[in-house]
Parts: structure tokens; C-alpha cells; sequence
């Protein structure tokens, strides 16, 4: 089946304030919102709340720490080593990027600017002056530039900026004439949404679209404050993979979104300051034992058997290790030769796999969840290699491009080679892989690698982390969960 091209467009509306917004009939972002979320995002508190530094952030992906922009004159910046999402995509991927502003600053060498950099394709269209009136002609004409590219041109990633909102608080304050403005750059949305709609191509695209505000206002109109009216912005985003919102979203999140939607797993000396909200995983690296198969209680069985007065806590720590590790722990509890206890566990357990062993809930539906998202699998297991194949008669070997056994990598779990080893065979950043595991010792095996996580606990309790996503189970787990998983 072929593979949808996959575009992102972002709307950047200035000074919205989310109150405002919630008291507007404005349905082209309620649908977004209903496809995936609009949720508040607080300006950090190293950010003035100003359009100069908050936009920098939003499509450069880092604050104004890195990107150098500390109000509306962008004089100082860094956007030479930060630059704007566009900028990226067009020098590092010969990706086709387009941005359509009036303001000054983002598009033109003035007050420091621009702040895009050097995008595939641009429209500027300045006010003939700072009157609400003339911003509102100036986002019309904008609106209808930018519609007619994005139905007819083959863009990537796109910028549309609507300034006629903020500008009409400056002047008359957050009244009737703002609250109108507001609804007038909710329809522009909606046509430049239409516009997308109407592509020819629109059919084998997969679109992303981001509408967010800078920062707020004070009733009088202003902003450039701490109060919450000013610092409080906010993003709608629906697309591939976008589910409900996170705890938290950030406005340099939007940039890594942009990243994210695309495909592209950010460079790492980009030190993006922004992580996306839904990113689809590069490959998907899956634990077996007690992950995809039920083997984990056949294990526990199996060492019980050779050692029947073991405690607990030292049965659930041969968990998610290979025989030799686990007949090393057993050796200090029972003296026994570490070689025979190896080649007991190693026979015995095999026999009880080859006659028992059964997929766990929601392992195959999930293996052809993966499968039909194209996604590249790899089994990443700490058990012997005739195990692993014993297991792959059960899972079917065919829906794994490689698979990784016991003393197959320098180290096994919890090192992270073997994980490091089944990213180099898929020929894909670690990074950029969601690792699936049922123990602390594979999960610290994944991290290690530098890997997503989703963990599913079997035995032992995992807790949440950075990178790291619990769930109770894989039964039900669909492509919306599977691009949150351990962002």
C-alpha cells in the first residue's frame, strides 16, 4: 500500500486570548479541536509575553535563552545556529516550505528580522497602516495568497501568520470589535483549511494542522505583563496520531510537532528545547517474554522447580534476564555449579515453551496494528536463541525483520546492546524507536539505547519517567496511542 506524503500547516494567530476564544462561535477550530485538542499553553516565565520572542520559539523549537529574542526587535538573535522550522526542513532535506506574513519582523530584514530565515517560498503582504482596518485587509489578502498555494503547490510545511486580532486589541481593547476579529480569523482558518481539502492530491495526503496564538492581553489591549490574561496562549492540533492532549504543551512543542509530523527525528545537536505530543516511531523494537508471549510465569516455573525454597523477591528478579545472569543470581543463593544450573534452566524451560507457551491479550492484534502502519518490527529478547525461535513459531516469524537472542550481543539485558543492535539491523535511530517491555530490567535495557518506551508490567511494578509510558496491558492500543507512547 502505498505511503501517504505527509504535509503540516500552521496557523499562527496573533494575541488570542483563550477566554475570548472559548465565548466565540468559532467552528472551524471546534472541529479541530473535536479531530484532536485545543488546550492552553502557558508562555514560559523566561519568555516575555511579546510577539518577537514567543514566535521565535514557536517555530524554532528552543527559547529565547538559545534563540536570542528578547522582545519585537529580534536585533541579537541566534537564529543562524536556531532556525526557524522552515528554514531546517528546506537547507537540511530539500524539504519545499512556505510562510505568509504582514508582520515585519518575520519576513523582512527590519527590527532585527526576519525570523524566518530562508523559507522554499514566501508572501509578504504589509498593512498600509497600523489600524485595525488595514490589518484585517492585510490577513484577507494574505488568507487568499496563501489558500490559492496551498490548493495548487506541492508545500511540505507551511506558515501562515493572521495579525489583525492583536492589533485590534492594541487600539480598542478586548471588546466587541476584538471578539469580532477573533471570528473573522476563525473563518480565515477554515478557508485556508478548505483550501487544503480542495488539493487534487488531498486524497493520498496525510495533513497536520496547528493553530496557535503568541500570548494574550490585558482588557485595556495590552500585554508585555506577568498576568495570566497575557501569559496564558493556547494550541489546537488535529492530524495522524493526535490524540487527546498531553498534561503539558509548551510553545516550543510546536516546532518539534512540525518535525514530528513530517517524519523527521530531529538531529541532536539541533538541542531542541521541544518534544512533540505524537510522533510516529521509526521502528517499533518489542520484548517477548512476558511482553508477546506467556513465558514469564513458564520461567518463574522453571527456576522455582530447580530451586524450590526461593524467596519472592529473588524469583521476580530473574525476570527479564538471560540463564546465565539468572544462574549466576542462583549460584549465590544455593552454591550449585552456574554452568549446570544454566543448562537445566535453558532444557527445561525450552521443553515448557515448545508445548506451552501462548500469545499474551493483544499481542497479535497489536503486531498487526504495527504491521499495517508499515512499521518495521524487530523481537529484542534476553532468552536463548532456540527459545526465541520457539516463540516465533507462535507470534509468526515473518512479521519480525530481525530478531535478537541471548549472547547474540556483547552484553544482554540490562545493558542496552541488544536494543542498540536491533535498531543498527533496521538502519534507524534508537532514538527515533518505541521499545515494548514487561520488566525494570528490559525498560532499563531500552532507556539505555536511548529508546521510547511503553511498559507493560507483568510482575514487577514499573512507574512512569520522561520517555516512558505505562499501560496496563496491549489489548486495544491503537495508532493514537502507539505515536504518544513515551514522548
Amino acid at each position: 500500500m502505498p505511503v501517504a506524503a505527509r504535509r503540516v500547516l500552521v496557523v499562527g494567530i496573533d494575541g488570542v486570548r483563550l477566554d475570548v476564544l472559548h465565548r466565540q462561535p468559532t467552528p472551524h477550530l471546534d472541529a479541530l479541536a473535536a479531530e484532536g485538542f485545543l488546550t492552553p499553553v502557558e508562555v514560559a516565565d523566561d519568555t516575555p509575553t511579546m510577539s518577537g520572542p514567543c514566535w521565535a520559539t514557536v517555530v524554532t523549537g528552543v527559547g529565547p535563552a538559545k534563540h536570542g529574542v528578547w522582545s519585537d526587535d529580534l536585533g541579537g538573535h541566534r537564529l543562524d545556529v536556531f532556525p526557524d522550522f522552515a528554514t531546517r526542513l528546506d537547507h537540511h532535506d530539500g524539504r519545499r516550505t512556505f510562510v505568509a506574513a504582514g508582520w515585519r519582523p518575520l519576513l523582512q530584514p527590519r527590527d532585527g528580522g526576519p525570523l524566518f530565515r530562508a523559507a522554499s517560498r514566501t508572501v509578504f503582504i504589509a498593512p498600509e497602516a497600523d489600524t485595525p482596518e488595514a490589518w484585517e485587509e492585510c490577513d484577507e489578502r494574505i488568507t487568499e495568497a496563501a489558500a490559492q498555494i496551498l490548493a495548487e503547490e506541492d508545500v511540505e510545511a507551511s506558515f501562515v501568520h493572521l495579525g489583525a486580532p492583536d492589533e485590534t486589541a492594541h487600539v480598542l481593547g478586548c471588546g466587541a470589535a476584538y471578539e469580532a476579529s477573533v471570528r473573522r480569523a476563525d473563518a480565515r482558518v477554515g478557508r485556508l483549511l478548505a483550501a487544503v481539502r480542495a488539493r487534487r492530491t488531498y486524497a493520498d495526503e496525510e495533513w497536520t494542522y496547528l493553530v496557535v496564538t503568541d500570548h494574550g492581553h490585558v482588557d485595556a489591549g495590552g500585554h508585555g505583563g506577568r498576568s495570566a490574561e497575557e501569559r496564558t496562549a493556547w494550541l489546537a492540533a488535529a492530524g495522524p496520531g493526535i490524540g487527546q492532549a498531553p498534561p503539558r504543551v509548551r510553545h516550543a512543542d510546536v516546532a518539534a510537532q512540525v518535525f514530528a509530523a513530517l517524519g523527521r527525528h530531529p538531529d541532536r545537536h539541533w538541542t531542541l528545547d521541544g518534544h512533540p505530543f505524537a510522533a510516529e516511531p521509526h521502528a517499533v523494537l518489542l520484548d517477548m517474554d512476558g511482553t508477546l508471549v506467556d513465558t514469564e510465569s513458564l520461567w518463574l516455573r522453571t527456576v522455582r522447580e530447580r530451586v524450590p525454597g526461593i524467596g519472592i523477591d529473588d524469583l521476580f528478579d530473574a525476570l527479564g534476564r538471560s540463564t546465565a545472569d539468572t544462574a549466576r543470581h542462583l549460584h549465590r543463593l544455593t552454591g550449585a555449579d552456574p554452568r549446570d544450573l544454566a543448562e537445566h534452566l535453558d532444557a527445561r524451560f525450552l521443553e515448557t515453551v515448545q508445548q506451552e507457551a501462548t500469545p499474551l491479550p493483544g499481542a497479535l492484534e497489536l503486531l498487526d496494528t504495527i504491521a499495517e502502519l508499515d512499521l518495521p518490527m524487530a523481537l529484542v529478547s534476553a532468552s536463548a536463541r532456540p527459545v526465541v525461535d520457539a516463540a516465533l513459531k507462535v507470534l509468526g516469524a515473518d512479521r519480525f525483520r530481525t530478531s535478537l537472542a541471548e549472547g547474540e550481543t556483547p552484553r544482554t539485558k540490562p545493558a542496552a546492546d541488544p536494543y542498540l543492535a536491533a535498531a543498527r539491523a533496521l538502519g534507524v535511530d534508537p532514538a527515533a524507536c518505541l521499545a515494548v517491555e514487561d520488566s525494570p530490567t528490559g525498560v532499563t535495557a531500552a532507556e539505555a539505547a536511548g529508546c521510547r518506551v511503553l511498559a507493560v508490567p507483568s510482575y514487577t511494578p514499573i512507574g512512569k519517567a520522561p520517555r516512558r509510558t505505562v499501560r496496563r496491558g496491549l489489548a486495544g492500543i491503537d495508532r493514537k496511542e502507539l505515536w504518544a507512547a513515551g514522548l
